[in-house]
């Protein structure tokens, strides 16, 4: 891309770095490093918190920002190095390329082997979390390196820097929302005084979602909203800007116990906390800035958020929503692709179309509230590129030959759905045949396998990769994530991928939503990635102990015009037909004409 936003007049991006480098120096500052994170450490961030995008023009969902007086660099990993690459052409700023399976944050490594010994870096402390903080200062003090955490330069060089989100606070009620916010607060309680807590803090939005039975729409594609909570044995506050909580709403919520107070508050009551009392936080989900605020005569309790386990295992109640969820889900994959293969060859359709068309479809289905995330449609090369996206001033048009690929997903209020398919255009090659194939022995290895309850969801990814390393091929993503309930589409504690630390608390129990999404890239050429959802479920017990099975939630063929069938052994085939008959007998009853033609076309046993 080149160097100047599409608004008149905006600045270019070179001349957003030269203004923040101009804060450096009155500051006498450096380095500053700009991370991809909010108040709450988002993934995805409200605009308030784009910093890194706002200054360097990476528009990725992950990346972090270094700027020195003669350096600016981008740390990205291998799903964004092709995007990262295009839109900080002509920039001046640097793609910094990180490998998977890295231990250490390399930015961190970077600044401590660049920066002198006494000079000083500086990041701001309300968006950075407490274990990366700790991190970075034990790094930059090793070398003498000064760190500052008290400044947010972005007021000082971004004019025009939104404020708050205003958008309001609304219920999630029953019977979508199967367990009391009263139940879910005497659960988190429980664990607050078993680890000898008074106080809990949490910032992280799914949780406050999630615990209060409440949802919003300030963050794209998450049903969340912007709040702080401080959770007592008795009563709760609940820190959200003045106007977005109802007075009904709020109302409510006062007759639980649950008091709403303004969002800047909650600095002010974590400083009023009670000397000698406990207070029970998550390193990895508050930022060291909000620590700060706790008196040093406050005991400090690390451990995981009590919500965070408790969401991810979804209730049977909870399960069978999801379910009827995933059926409509299908149903209107069925009628976009029944649309797709019907207008291919006729109509000009783009990878814009196919986001368009699809997210129709899913607004046609009930319950629908919005995506889970940005469509991801990408045409033979673009399709190389994990997190592809589509615009206006860069997308291809579906013609020729080749493969497309499709990543999408909605909320609805009956839960959450993310899928991915790939289907061929034209005429295939026996590479794209053999590298699908490949790819679905991988997709069918995982969701077939036993585990015994308790394992570490790291350890897993190896069962996925396997049929995939047998044919020397690898891709740099993680296999699977956790998914919420009608609440982000990833979330923890549990994670599918060796780049990940395999410690306790990402233990596979039974309840829980995990994608399984394997793949492999070729840059230039094509894209394939096979993505169902699971549910952990029980798998009876031996003298090993209790084992968990997956249960594949995801209703939508997995097109066979892509297989090489001789790459596939009897039980591989045997599954992927129970599969599709489970697709069939489940979807079309919520599908007519050509959805249900094309449904069963597409489910016909191999």
């Amino acid at each position: 891309m080149n160097d100047r936003l599409d608004s008149p007049g905006a600045a270019t991006f070179s001349e957003r770095i030269a203004l923040l480098r101009g804060a450096m120096a009155r500051e006498n500052l450096a380095a500053v490093l700009i991370p991809s994170a909010d108040p709450h450490l988002s993934e995805y961030l409200p605009e308030r918190w784009q910093g890194r995008q706002w200054l360097s023009g990476f528009t990725g969902s992950v990346g972090t920002l270094v700027v020195t007086a003669d350096f600016a660099g981008v740390w990205v990993d291998s799903r964004y190095w092709t995007q990262a690459e295009a839109q900080l052409a002509g920039t001046g700023i640097e793609l910094m390329k990180m490998m998977g399976g890295q231990q250490s944050a390399p930015h961190v490594d970077w600044l401590a082997q660049n920066v002198p010994s006494g000079a000083t870096v500086a990041v701001d402390g309300t968006v950075l979390g407490v274990a990366s903080a700790r991190a970075l200062a034990d790094a930059l003090t090793a070398r003498g390196i000064v760190l500052r955490t008290d400044l947010d330069l972005l007021d000082a060089v971004w004019p025009a820097r939104p404020g708050l989100p205003e958008g309001g606070v609304y219920e999630h009620a029953a019977p979508h929302a199967s367990v009391a916010r009263g139940e879910k607060l005497a659960d988190v309680r429980r664990a607050m005084q078993e680890k000898g807590a008074q106080w809990h803090f949490v910032s992280t939005l799914d949780d406050l979602a999630w615990l209060f039975n409440l949802r919003g729409a300030d963050v794209s594609y998450n049903p969340v909203f912007v709040a702080h909570a401080l959770i007592g044995l008795d009563d709760a506050a609940l820190f959200v800007a003045d106007g977005k909580v109802p007075n009904a709403l709020a109302g409510s919520l006062a007759r639980e116990n649950v008091r709403v107070e303004p969002y800047a508050r909650a600095g002010e009551a974590l400083a009023a906390l009670p000397a000698g009392s406990a207070l029970l936080i998550d390193p990895r989900r508050i930022t060291f800035g909000t620590l700060e605020k706790v008196p040093s005569s406050v005991k400090i309790v690390e451990a995981v958020n009590p919500s965070t386990f408790a969401k991810s295992r979804k209730t049977a109640a909870e399960a069978e929503h999801i379910r009827a969820t995933m059926e409509q889900d299908g149903a209107a994959l069925a009628e976009f692709f029944a649309w797709f293969e019907d207008a291919l060859g006729r109509e000009r359709i783009t990878e814009l179309t196919i986001d368009e068309k699809l997210t129709a479809a899913r607004a046609r289905r009930p319950g629908f509230v919005t995506l889970s995330f940005a469509t991801i449609a990408g045409f033979n090369a673009n399709g190389a590129m994990p997190h592809y996206r589509a615009t206006d001033a860069s997308h291809s048009v579906i013609e020729g030959d080749g493969l497309l690929l499709i990543d999408s997903g909605g909320q609805y209020l009956s839960g959450t759905t993310d899928i991915t398919r790939v289907v061929p255009i034209g005429t295939i090659t026996a590479e794209h045949k053999r590298d699908f194939t490949i790819v679905l022995k991988g997709t069918m290895a995982l969701s077939r396998a036993k585990f015994p309850r308790g394992v570490r969801s790291p350890m897993l990814d190896s069962i996925a990769r396997a049929p995939i390393w047998e044919a020397g091929a690898d891709y740099g993503h993680g296999t699977g994530h956790g998914v919420g309930y009608f609440l982000n589409v990833h979330e923890g504690p549990q994670v599918i991928s060796h780049y990940a630390p395999a410690e306790p608390w990402t233990a596979m129990e039974e309840g829980m939503i995990t994608s399984i999404e394997p793949g492999i890239y070729r840059p230039g050429k094509w894209g394939i990635r096979i993505e169902n959802l699971v549910l952990n479920q029980p798998a009876g017990k031996t003298e090993f102990g209790d084992f968990l099975e997956f249960e594949t939630l995801t209703l939508c063929p997995i097109d066979t015009r892509c297989i090489d069938l001789a790459l596939l052994r009897d039980d591989e085939r045997a599954w992927l037909n129970a599969y599709h008959a489970t697709v069939r007998e489940r979807v079309s009853p919520h599908v007519s004409g050509a959805a249900k033609a094309w449904l069963e076309t597409r489910t016909q046993p191999i």
